[in-house]
């Protein structure tokens, strides 16, 4: 580690210093940094034994030659990390000899090191909330499309309907359906600000150069209003708004609203939505004493307000029913002003723990929009995954970490498919051989089987290659997913009846492709990624269907049959 991080620093130092000489020709080290090369030509990283002396390390530049190729010679750093010059041809030969000196522990090349994502929204250096739940490492694996999230709340200026105007930093973000339970009507405009600064924190429009961002940008916002102007509404009202948003679509209900005491028809409508697999994100409270409703109802993610410093926020509610926690203070998002009248709009800095409860409802969309979308494995993974602290009263499982969540929910899936797709293989091969036959083993076996059961691009996030895509993200999503979630980038509903899911598609490139040879290969390997993508839906039960969960159990089973036999069929290669 010591090596790696003096590395970067003198990668960086390099960078620095081309740029400030105005390296202007496309040939030039910053040119081809710039253009995307992974190191930096005629530059070596040398670590030398920590035991030799500034003698010793003289000695040792002059036996290479290596005070000709440098100004100063090898430049000394930290713990003996050197930096070396040298001409690029002689890079191979140097390095080779380097590396058989007992006076050096490692010798490389100068790779180069960037930082990750980060949007060009000019207040993202103050929502310091995104950074503390892992935004910027989230975003490399999911943005949230795909997913609906139900803001049931004052509503959202996702409208422009005289006197409403659209948000100006929500242009990017996709508003769908929604109701005004208020004035009865399918307008749920927000005329008091709460609404659309919650809804900023799950879905605001990021990296277009304006405003904020928000965590799960690319998730569609389904606002429905339940809050009059003055910031309160009825317990009806509240019950309905969480019935309809189950009702048309919602994968996630966000809840930034509360009471100390319960509601019966608030609590059936909770459980409506709980039975429908929609995940019930909800705040905690404000209170400072116990977790008020509808929070504290069994299934619902109650998640309590953490400050700047990691603490839990004076105003906070706590108790037993107090799933996970996220920053609820100075949590900073567009909002309206003036009624969402003549266009008024600002940018403020809330505290609340209806702030804390949007980022993770936005970090479960973000799941929704990996192929978790059962409420209770959503939970698990949120909580698995957060930063753990040590009164569970006050921050649950401990605070937020979208990014950790997303990426050992990317992962876990990559490596699991992955087994099952060699495991398939293995006995696939097994049946062929034991009928005579031989298995083919070719590139096209596993280019269909990756293809189907992992995703060809599964590696993207290592690369940052999702969000720096801008518009084309969508082609890196679906390059990276299985094709059996290819679907989910369209519609997460429409996921849930497993339209790609399941042998239906391997079944149909049979009937096209079996009587071309050599397709057989491909197609064989696409029936062995299938059947493995299907046997790891039915062995995580993450995925809500529109059917009972044994039946779709026992549905998955079956197709992970017909797949491995096509598989057995498409890879025997029969003498000819």
């Amino acid at each position: 580690m010591k090596t790696l991080r003096v590395t970067v620093f003198g990668a960086i130092v390099a960078a620095t210093s081309l740029l400030a000489a105005g390296a202007a020709e496309a040939n030039t080290p910053h040119a081809r940094i710039a253009a995307g090369a992974d190191e930096l030509p005629g530059e070596l990283a040398i670590d030398l034994r920590d035991d030799l002396d500034e003698a010793a390390v003289v000695a040792f530049a002059r036996d290479f030659g290596l005070a000709d190729l440098a100004p100063n010679g090898v430049e000394s750093a930290v713990d003996r990390v050197e930096r070396a010059h040298v001409r690029p041809a002689d890079e191979a030969g140097l390095l080779a000899r380097l590396r058989a000196d007992p006076r050096v522990e490692a010798a490389e090349p100068m790779f180069v090191v960037r930082a990750s994502f980060m949007p060009d929204d000019p207040l993202f250096k103050e929502q310091w909330h995104m950074s503390r739940v892992g935004a910027e490492k989230a975003w490399d694996y999911s943005c949230g499309l795909g997913a609906t999230v139900a803001v049931i709340d004052t509503g959202v200026a996702c409208y422009d309907d005289a006197p409403f105007k659209k948000g100006s930093d929500l242009v990017g973000t996709r508003c769908t359906g929604g109701w005004n339970f208020v004035d009865d009507r399918a307008e749920a405009w927000d005329d008091e600000g709460h609404g659309s600064h919650v809804a900023g924190t799950i879905a605001q429009t990021t990296d277009n150069g304006a405003g904020a961002s928000g965590l799960a940008h690319c998730a569609r916002l389904m606002p429905v209003k339940v809050l009059n102007e003055y910031g309160w509404g009825t317990s009806a009202d509240v019950a309905q708004g969480i019935r309809w948003a189950a009702d048309h679509g919602a994968q996630v209900i966000n809840l930034s609203l509360g009471a100390p005491s319960p509601s019966k028809v608030i609590e059936s409508a909770v459980a409506h939505a709980l039975s429908k697999h929609v995940t019930v994100v909800a705040a905690a409270g404000n209170s400072g004493g116990s977790v008020g409703y509808p929070a504290a109802y069994d299934g619902v993610i109650a998640v309590s307000a953490t400050n700047q410093q990691g603490g839990l926020a004076w105003f906070s509610s706590r108790g037993d029913a107090i799933a996970i926690a996220a920053p609820g203070v100075a949590v900073t998002q567009q909002t309206i002003c003036n009624g969402g009248r003549d266009a008024c709009e600002t940018f403020t800095a809330l505290n609340g723990t209806s702030m804390a409860s949007p980022h993770v409802a936005g970090a479960a969309a973000m799941l929704v929009a990996e192929g978790v979308t059962e409420p209770a494995a959503i939970r698990a993974a949120l909580q698995s995954t957060a930063a753990p602290k040590d009164d569970p009263k006050k921050f649950g499982a401990g605070i937020l970490d979208a990014g950790a969540a997303a990426a050992k929910v990317h992962w876990l899936h990559a490596a699991l498919r992955l087994a099952f797709v060699v495991g398939l293989f293995a006995l696939v091969a097994r049946r062929i051989r034991r009928k005579g036959g031989e298995a083919s083993k070719g590139l096209g076996v596993w280019l269909g089987a990756l293809i189907a059961g992992v995703g060809l691009l599964a590696f993207a996030p290592l690369l940052g290659l999702a969000p720096r895509a801008g518009r084309l993200r969508w082609l890196i999503e679906i390059a990276s997913r299985p094709f059996g979630e290819w679907d989910l980038v369209a519609s997460a509903s429409l996921h849930r009846f497993l339209p790609l899911a399941s042998a239906i598609p391997v079944v149909a490139l049979t009937g096209l492709l079996f009587g071309v040879k050599r397709a057989r290969p491909w197609l064989g390997g696409f029936a062995l990624g299938m059947g493995a993508y299907v046997a790891q839906l039915a062995l995580s039960g993450e995925v809500a269907t529109a059917y009972p969960a044994m039946a779709a159990r026992v549905f998955l089973a079956a197709n992970v049959l017909v797949c491995a036999w096509v598989a057995r069929i498409a890879l025997d290669r029969k003498p000819s």
